[in-house]
This record gives structure tokens, C-alpha cells and sequence, in this order.
């Protein structure tokens, strides 16, 4: 009872110091060799306001495409790299390998639908120019800003791989949500991610739901200690133990559908609905960080910018590596793939001159 008193009284504090603006000002983490931040200033200077344009007409029908298209990147860099390995089908178009992994298999077909429409949107307007990772990396940008959240700037210049992700490479490196702080800590620091990027990626579940399978083994066949007894009834109402469908609830009970630092909120009244994410405010390592983040929801978006924009870069392919898709969920091989890169040579010779 003394542990939620105080939860209640920091988060009071909040309100006096958080900041009102959402534009993130904070310093940027280094760009990878061949990234810029202004990269299709000359070949595809509308690109942004075209992706934001489409979206708020999708998010106005349904704001909970927003945490779709966040974690389709989210799940794209960390297996393999930001390159839209993701969305590529497997052969007759049916799930490629990393598609039919068991932690992709959630993923919002809708989010893929929406990647391939921007894609041809943009390419009308400037060529196939622009690859389909930049595509969702800024859209998942546009998704947190449009929810509310910073509307941080992302650097550009990905090209789209070649080579599909394994089902092995796409478990060994996405955390499931039975992980534990220090299994978090340990498997994204070979990744450059700090305690403090870790916490602060992880609030991209203040949007979006989740099945019930991800988190029932906190219910049944006893509860989860670090998990509050009124929380956990009501989740045991939306996911009862013999379910013969697998349900789905909100991720933050407190905002569903506005990104906000209300997650941290929840984990410091022992509302975390993962043990991935619960364990950030019960590990020592991380307890701080969280309360911070829920104090201070400037401090949050700032450092949510800054690791996005780090996990954005992860293994790009940039330069003349990878391919510019002219469908996001097909490689551009054989005649057409070598007929373009000699093209795409040529233009560059020409601009020498």
C-alpha cells in the first residue's frame, strides 16, 4: 500500500515538470556510414509529408495500426538488421521463414498492407528511389507522433536486403515476453543498447494489445507475485484459462491508444502485463530508469528518440548494397534487378560530369 502512495505522489509530481512541446530537440546518436538525415532531399523531397498524409487518414479509422506498423520495425532491425527482411514472402507468397516464426506470427497483416501502399504512393510520385526499411522506418516514426508521442527525426539512406532471415536468427533475437530484465540487458548490449535504451524501447507497449498465450502463464496455474491481484482478476476475466480462442487485451490499461509514459505508470502499481515488462521495475538495474520515465515524460520521449534512432541503424545496408524493391514483399531479382543497378551506375557516371 506504502509502495502505491508513493507511485501516486511521483506521478503527481509529473505534471508540474513534464514538458508540453512532443518535438524531441535532444542530441542524436551518430549515423552510420552512408545514413543522413537529409538523404532524398533532391530524389524524393515530398517522401515524409506522403507517408504522414496517408497515415493520419489510416489512423483516423483506426489508431491501433499505429502500434502494428511500430512493431513491424521494431521486429524487422532487430533480426538481421534494418532491411526489410520482415516483409518479404516466402516462395508462392506464403510466410518466409521469419514471417512464420512464432514471435512474428502476431504481427498485423494490415501493418504489411499499409507498408506496400505507402511504398506505391511514393513511388508514383518520385520513382523507385526510395527502399521499402525507409519507408517503414518512417512510418513507424509517424505512428508514435500521430499517437501523441515524439516526433523525432530519422535518418535515411537503408537499402533493402537480399537475403531472407532464418527462423532460428529471427528467436535468438527477439526477447520473448517471458524474458527477464537481465536476459533483456544481455541480449540487446551486443546490439549497442544500454540499460537506459532497453527501458526506454520497451515503452512501445504504452500502444497497442496483446493475445492472452503471451502472458497467461502469469495467471494460471497460480499468479505471478509482482503482479497486482485486482489486475491480474481482470485479466483472467478477458483471458480465462479455458479459452478455446486466443483473446487479446490492452497493453497499458491506462491510455491504450495514446503514446504516453502511463506504461511506467502501470509498472510501478505491478501492472506490467509481460514479465519482460514488469521485471524493468523489479530488477534493481532498471527500477530507476522506470521511475524516472514515469515521473518525466519529456525525459521518456527524449530517450525513446534517441534509442530509436540507434536500433534504426542496426547492420543497415546502405550504398550501392541490397536493392530498392519495387515490392516490398518480393526481391527484384534476375533481368530487372540487373537492368536497374546498371541504370542506377549510369547515373551516377553522369553525375560526375
Amino acid at each position: 500500500m506504502v509502495e502505491w502512495v508513493a507511485a501516486a505522489l511521483l506521478i503527481s509530481v509529473a505534471c508540474f515538470i513534464a514538458a508540453t512541446s512532443h518535438k524531441v530537440e535532444a542530441a542524436e546518436p551518430a549515423l552510420v556510414k552512408g545514413m543522413s538525415w537529409s538523404f532524398y532531399t533532391s530524389s524524393c523531397p515530398k517522401l515524409e509529408s506522403i507517408v504522414k498524409k496517408r497515415l493520419q487518414q489510416v489512423f483516423k479509422k483506426d489508431i491501433g495500426q499505429a502500434a502494428g506498423l511500430l512493431r513491424l520495425h521494431f521486429h524487422d532491425c532487430f533480426v538481421q538488421g534494418c532491411d526489410g527482411s520482415v516483409l518479404l514472402s516466402g516462395s508462392a507468397g506464403g510466410p518466409s521463414e521469419e514471417q512464420g516464426a512464432p514471435p512474428n506470427l502476431s504481427l498485423r497483416q494490415e501493418a504489411f498492407r499499409i507498408i506496400e501502399d505507402l511504398r506505391a504512393r511514393v513511388h508514383k510520385q518520385c520513382g523507385r528511389v526510395v527502399s521499402c526499411s525507409d519507408i517503414l522506418a518512417v512510418a513507424a516514426r509517424d505512428s508514435v507522433a500521430l499517437s501523441g508521442g515524439p516526433n523525432y527525426r530519422v535518418p535515411l539512406g537503408r537499402r533493402d536486403g537480399l537475403t531472407l532471415a532464418t527462423r532460428a536468427a529471427t528467436l535468438d533475437n527477439l526477447p520473448p515476453p517471458t524474458a527477464t530484465t537481465g536476459q533483456l540487458l544481455t541480449a540487446l548490449a551486443p546490439k549497442n543498447f544500454d540499460p537506459t535504451d532497453v527501458v526506454a524501447l520497451s515503452g512501445g507497449h504504452t500502444i497497442g494489445i496483446s493475445h492472452c498465450s503471451s502472458f497467461t502463464r502469469r495467471l494460471y496455474p497460480s499468479q505471478d507475485a509482482t503482479m497486482d491481484k485486482t489486475f491480474a482478476n481482470n485479466l483472467k476475466a478477458a483471458c480465462p484459462q479455458a479459452a478455446t480462442v486466443d483473446g487479446t487485451v490492452n497493453m497499458d490499461i491506462r491510455s491504450p491508444n495514446l503514446f504516453d509514459n502511463k506504461y511506467y505508470v502501470d509498472l510501478m502499481n505491478r501492472q506490467g502485463l509481460f514479465t519482460s515488462d514488469q521485471d524493468l521495475y523489479t530488477d534493481s538495474r532498471t527500477r530507476g530508469i522506470v521511475t524516472g520515465f514515469a515521473i518525466n515524460q519529456s525525459l521518456f520521449y527524449e530517450k525513446f528518440a534517441v534509442a530509436m534512432v540507434k536500433m534504426g541503424q542496426l547492420s543497415v545496408l546502405t550504398g550501392s548494397q541490397g536493392e530498392i524493391r519495387g515490392n516490398c514483399s518480393r526481391r527484384s531479382t534476375g533481368v530487372e534487378s540487373v537492368l536497374k543497378s546498371a541504370v542506377e551506375e549510369a547515373v551516377e557516371i553522369l553525375a560526375g560530369f
